[in-house]
């Protein structure tokens, strides 16, 4: 009887631990993070990921679309991003690039996600790029400016903000990040990734002269 109960307790502590008890009762394995099951960042419809305000001719003019990506705990994960149509084709290529060099990238989740909504404002204190994710369309104006950034219009995308910061001067966006090329998920000027952008169109703001903005790239269309 006591091989009984003993047998139960640990098997009830394995599903546990394992975080896979749900509701039901039903067992579902936590993904392995392959290719064929891939941890799952973002998961979301179009309409929630344009819940945030934008002009709705902007917002016809998106598609949200789906990325694996192999990200820092050198798994394979499944994210969104939101990106003007004409350059879906764009983006897919460039992070199949980023999958088959295993250039890491954290988290790509849209910005009108839940997780980025506080105290009645979207992306707060800038909670996205604190979180050093990726992101794409994001109706705002520039920073530091008043006319609209290029992310207005789905026409940019920033990548691992961590590791690929805005500098102006003193002004360095994340606050404390550092932007050093020997580091995993770093964007430089003969990174793979990089050059694929250029290759495709896109501006990389590591090559502006009076600011850098390494984890910008822009691709700018007609409207």
């Amino acid at each position: 009887m006591i091989k009984k109960y003993l047998f139960s307790f640990l098997l009830l502590l394995t599903v546990f631990l394992s975080g896979c008890a749900t509701k039901s009762g039903i067992v579902a394995m936590a993904p392995t993070g392959t290719m064929q099951d891939p941890i799952v960042d973002s998961n979301i419809s179009l309409a929630d990921a344009l819940k945030k305000y934008a002009p709705e001719d902007l917002k016809e003019n998106q598609r949200l679309v789906e990325v694996l990506y192999y990200s820092f705990d050198n798994r394979i994960h499944k994210g969104q991003l939101i990106i003007d149509q004409r350059l879906v084709g764009d983006i897919q290529k460039i992070f199949q690039v980023a999958l088959k060099n295993k250039f890491p990238i954290k988290s790509v989740i849209p910005i009108s996600s839940e997780r980025f909504y506080s105290n009645g404002k979207w992306n707060e204190d800038d909670q996205s790029m604190m979180s050093n994710n990726t992101s794409g369309f994001n109706y705002r104006k520039v920073t530091g400016g008043k006319s609209l950034s290029k992310h207005s219009y789905g026409y940019a995308i920033d990548i691992n903000p961590v590791q690929n910061p805005y500098i102006k001067g003193r002004i360095v966006l994340p606050p404390g990040a550092i932007y050093d090329t020997r580091k995993p998920g770093t964007l430089a000027y003969n990174s793979l990734v990089v050059r694929t952008f250029k290759r495709l169109g896109w501006d990389w703001g590591g090559d502006w002269k009076s600011l850098k903005d390494y984890q910008h790239f822009e691709k700018v269309l007609a409207l």
